[in-house]
């Protein structure tokens, strides 16, 4: 596989909170950017707002987990058609 190295300047400060989120999100900012770039270009531009929020509270279970996903696939294939 083909790749290149993608690079980009930001303040202390963004790479700071950048680092602190992918964290709190479970994974790496390497990872976050590469999902980023993927979803761009199946989009043909900005594909989703997604952020943390003080309100943000863990699943009480497996199946809510699962109702999530659901719904949010469900919402994705609305919006593809």
């Amino acid at each position: 596989m083909d790749s290149v190295q993608l690079a980009t300047r930001i303040s202390k400060n963004e790479d700071r909170l950048f680092r602190e989120t992918t964290r709190e999100l479970g994974t790496t900012p390497a990872d976050a950017m590469r999902v980023f770039v993927a979803a761009f270009n199946r989009h043909r531009g900005f594909p989703f707002d997604v952020r943390l929020t003080d309100s943000v509270l863990p699943f009480r279970s497996e199946e809510e987990a699962l109702d999530f996903v659901d719904r949010q696939a469900g919402e994705l294939l609305n919006d593809a058609w």
